[in-house]
């Protein structure tokens, strides 16, 4: 059985707007080893948009926006390459070496786990929000900045019950952020 990993980032006070933390080489190394790691990535209608914007016109012509560092080269190569699987109910098409998953959220995504592999990755909040609520997420990373923003929107805000987790394990970056990974006590 294929789990489920989810990684994010956010500020020491929870907030997760990915424009309020400043990402390095370190953690955009980190990012694409995640990535690098599953055999496939779950995004809702908003993180496919936003990463296929961000990364398939870098990955596809092999040029850099002005200001782009060439450290984000192999994040931009691995998820341009990794097979996705997308959640939406709104758009009418993908075509970024992706694929819609409909129907029953849950029952789709037991699918995908029962498949033979290394594991899924999902990212973003709404999508991840779902997946927690269903038990389905195996293992949550929280990249924390030591930023405060003190606005925004703060993740899993509503999340209708508690899950708890375990410490499984941590790694410290030079910028000070560091990445806590939990599994769900079951």
């Amino acid at each position: 059985m294929r789990p489920l990993h989810y990684s994010i980032n956010i500020s020491l006070d929870g907030c997760y707007d990915h424009q309020a933390m400043g990402p390095d080489e370190e953690l955009h190394r980190h990012a694409a080893e995640t990535l690098a790691r599953a055999d496939a990535l779950l995004f809702g209608r908003v993180i496919y948009g936003l990463m296929e914007d961000a990364w398939r016109p870098m990955a596809e012509t092999g040029v850099r926006p002005d200001g782009m560092p060439e450290w984000t080269v192999p994040f931009a190569q691995t998820i341009h390459a990794a097979k996705k699987y997308v959640v939406s109910s709104t758009l009418e098409r993908v075509d970024w070496n992706a694929e819609f998953l409909r129907g029953d959220l849950g029952a789709e995504v037991q699918r995908l786990k029962q498949e033979p592999g290394k594991g899924l990755y999902v990212a973003g909040v709404q999508l991840p929000m779902a997946l927690a609520q269903l038990g389905l997420i195996d293992e949550y990373e929280f990249i924390v900045h030591p930023r405060l923003v003190g606005h925004g929107p703060t993740l899993f805000a509503g999340l209708p019950k508690h899950v708890d987790l375990r410490l499984v394990g941590q790694k410290a970056f030079r910028s000070g952020a560091v990445a806590l990974r939990y599994e769900p006590v079951r």
